[in-house]
C-alpha cells in the first residue's frame, strides 16, 4: 500500500533519484516529484524523455531504487521524510499508461512503470 506520507511528499518540489543496474554497473537519474504519478492499482509512473541508459539497464535488470523527499512534510525526527522504493520497472510506449502521462508530459518518448515490493520511509 502506498503510504499516506508518500503522496504529500508528491504534492511538493523535490528531487527523485533512481538507480538501476546494468552491464556497465551502477546508474542514476534524476526527476521531480510532480512528475509521478500513482496509479488505482498502486503502480508508480514516471514519464520518460531521455532515460536511454536507464532503459538498457531496465532491459538487463529490472530491479529498480527509487529515492524521493520533501523537506515540507514531516517526518519521524522533525521536518522533512524521504522513501526508498525498492522494486521491479518496466518501460511502456503505448497504450493506457502510456497515453495518461503524454497527455500531461507531451515531451515524454515512454513511462516507466514501476511495481513496488517495499517502501520504506527514511527520515
Amino acid at each position: 500500500m502506498i503510504p499516506e506520507k508518500l503522496l504529500e511528499v508528491l504534492k511538493q518540489d523535490g528531487v527523485v533519484a533512481i538507480a538501476t543496474l546494468g552491464q556497465d554497473g551502477l546508474h542514476m537519474v534524476n526527476t521531480w516529484n510532480s512528475y509521478v504519478r500513482i496509479t488505482d492499482d498502486e503502480r508508480i509512473l514516471i514519464p520518460v524523455g531521455y532515460m536511454n541508459r536507464t532503459e538498457s539497464n531496465i532491459a538487463f535488470d529490472n530491479n529498480i531504487l527509487i529515492t524521493l523527499g520533501s523537506s515540507k512534510v514531516a517526518g519521524n525526527i522533525g521536518p522533512g521524510t524521504g522513501f526508498l522504493i525498492k522494486g521491479t520497472a518496466s518501460f511502456i510506449k503505448s497504450g493506457p499508461d502510456f497515453d495518461i502521462m503524454k497527455e500531461t508530459f507531451s515531451w515524454a518518448r515512454a513511462t516507466m512503470a514501476v511495481t513496488a515490493d517495499t517502501i520504506t520511509q527514511t527520515l
